[in-house]
């Protein structure tokens, strides 16, 4: 199993939309299905910013796989390894989490997330959100190029600072819940 050491941090790039994306996340939901099929117990999505027609992003399609729990899907992060998947204790109370080819060059990242789990319906939201209003998508865009330039080296603290951005967004998308 590759296990995501600390290593020094890519550069954030953000690109133009790429009509390509949703073709690759095809490609790479097909070889996951085949390879975790054991430990999947729900639809494997394309996420963020890549799944969102004509919205700038860093060019690494994010994949979110349905599963029952992160205990029963452990014996999935080996089975992950051997289509190029490493592993990385990144966020292990809520989902497993993998980039690949390597931490410093990505094309993909997997979340192997609990169906139904509050990240489950935040990722689906936001997304979804996004894709039917192109002015959060805009705003969202911007945020992200000016964030890229803030924290080029620095994932974690441009992550961070998309957290208030996305909270908005999460609010107008999910329910209410009730007391």
């Amino acid at each position: 199993m590759k296990v995501v050491a600390s290593s020094p941090e890519a550069p954030i790039d953000i690109v133009a939309y790429d009509a390509e994306w949703p073709a690759r996340f095809e490609e790479e939901r097909d070889l996951i299905s085949q390879t975790l099929s054991a430990w999947l117990a729900g639809p494997i999505e394309h996420i963020g910013s890549t799944a969102v027609p004509g919205l700038d992003a860093k060019p690494i399609i994010d994949i979110m796989a349905g599963v029952h729990s992160l205990d029963a899907s452990r014996e999935a992060i080996e089975a992950a390894a051997h289509i190029g998947y490493c592993y990385a204790p990144y966020r292990f109370d809520s989902e497993h989490w993998f980039c690949k080819p390597s931490p410093f060059v990505r094309t993909h990242h997997l979340h192997l997330v609990p169906v139904g789990s509050r990240q489950w319906l935040e990722a689906l939201a936001f997304r979804d959100r996004l894709r039917a209003h192109a002015d959060a998508a805009a705003e969202y865009a911007a945020l992200k190029r000016e964030l890229a330039r803030t924290h080029r080296f620095d994932r974690e603290g441009y992550t961070r600072a998309k957290l208030p951005f996305i909270m908005r967004v999460l609010k107008r998308a999910l329910p209410k819940r009730s007391k």
